[in-house]
């Protein structure tokens, strides 16, 4: 296995038909809303950032949320905050479970409409309600958020991809907010992007090898939080110069995976591992940095158009 990529493009791929027709419905109802809130993954935004998304909600205000921030590392998440709020995005930081934390959006929300609210009140129509697309990959947290926003379960949701599979709307104070399914783009140009959304759990885990996948994982993370990594499972600093998959049998015996005959049971440490790592078992990690060129160039929609237009 090669060092630097851990799982095999082939299996990477994931787009069901729901996927499809969320896209084409989306197309249809962007004309219908008043903004879109673009809920990414705290710990790899850029790789959640899909670019299906962002080319059909070019032409409304943006508000980014950077969800899970709770699983993230606080210093790569400010960041993140600077790096797209630098671009002229509107972006805030969150833990969607929190209670009451969903509703620190509804002040940027207004902002972002700031001029619109202004059209409305030229014409007297206070109190008009705000419609808020809310998009996103699966598995990001986007019915969790708006069930916290609302202050009940009216959105389903579940700590798995795919569950999500119609358009929903739910009215919240002055918004109407419409949760979209999750949606994946059809075809991953970069590895690195498949892999981290395989880790964070928005490609389903069945079709991907698991031990592929935990091989992987503890080739991205050794490079960055190595101290995390050896305290989880108790290893020494030379486990680090360990091939992945020897790194993942070192983990088994520590943990006393084993099989018969004595030998580490990798399936096993590799399911194990895996669901650790998305409950931050390991401590606040976060898989991706800020690169060093303009922000602008990763938000771009259409060639040459920023897509956090309207000073979002």
């Amino acid at each position: 296995m090669n060092e630097n990529e851990g799982i095999n493009r082939r299996v990477i791929q994931w787009f069901p038909g729901h996927m499809t027709k969320t896209l084409r419905l989306m197309e249809v109802e962007i004309k219908n809303v008043d903004c879109v809130l673009q809920i990414l993954d705290a710990r790899i935004p850029l790789s959640s950032l899909n670019p299906e998304l962002e080319r059909i909600t070019a032409s409304k205000p943006h508000l980014y949320l950077l969800n899970k921030a709770d699983l993230a590392d606080p210093a790569i998440t400010k960041q993140w905050l600077h790096y797209f709020q630098s671009a002229g995005a509107g972006c805030l930081a969150m833990d969607s479970k929190q209670r009451g934390g969903a509703g620190a959006v509804k002040a940027p929300i207004e902002r972002e409409l700031s001029a619109l609210l202004a059209r409305r009140r030229n014409r007297g129509m206070v109190g008009a309600r705000i419609h808020v697309m809310v998009v996103g990959i699966p598995n990001v947290g986007k019915s969790t958020f708006i069930n916290n926003l609302a202050g009940s379960a009216r959105a389903k949701a579940a700590n798995r991809p795919g569950v999500t599979r119609g358009k929903q709307w739910i009215t919240v104070d002055e918004f109407d907010l419409m949760d979209m399914p999750g949606v994946l783009w059809k075809k991953f140009d970069s590895l690195e992007v498949a892999t981290h959304l395989a880790f964070i759990g928005s490609i389903k885990d069945d079709i991907l090898d698991i031990e592929e996948l935990a091989c992987g994982l503890l080739s991205s993370v050794r490079s960055i939080y190595p101290t995390q990594l050896l305290e989880r499972y108790k290893l020494g600093e030379d486990a680090l110069a360990l091939p992945p998959y020897d790194l993942l049998q070192a983990i088994a015996r520590k943990r006393g995976m084993l099989v018969s005959g004595g030998e580490a049971d990798t399936e096993r440490a590799a399911t194990m591992l895996v669901g650790e790592f998305r409950a931050s078992k390991w401590g606040r990690i976060s898989l991706e940095r800020p690169p060093q060129r303009q922000p602008e160039a990763d938000f771009d929609g259409e060639e040459g158009e920023d897509v956090a237009q309207d000073d979002d």
